[in-house]
């Protein structure tokens, strides 16, 4: 196994150093990459069963009583709404 001379290591901590300071600077996470985040998508609307979802999930009665969701019966009750009833 080939063993590694003081300077190598001292060099390899300098330059992991300068480019910790690299990053910490530019606020980038990506040194070598930086155009990679300054590029984010935006969000996409949330579907109104996503909504219905989002809103209801904490219902009781939509829950099981081992804290699953069920989807059945809120797809049901989903269907009944205004929201629900646009596609049929």
């Amino acid at each position: 196994m080939p063993s590694f001379d003081s300077e190598y290591v001292y060099y390899l901590q300098e330059r992991i150093r300068q480019l910790e300071q690299k990053m910490f600077k530019s606020g980038t996470k990506n040194p070598f990459r930086p155009d990679l985040d300054k590029k984010s998508k935006p969000k996409r609307k949330l579907s109104a069963w996503n909504k219905y979802v989002k809103a209801n999930s904490k219902k009781p009665r939509f829950r099981y009583r081992n804290g699953k969701l069920n989807l059945k019966k809120m797809g049901v009750a989903f269907r009944k709404t205004p929201a629900g009833k646009k596609k049929r």
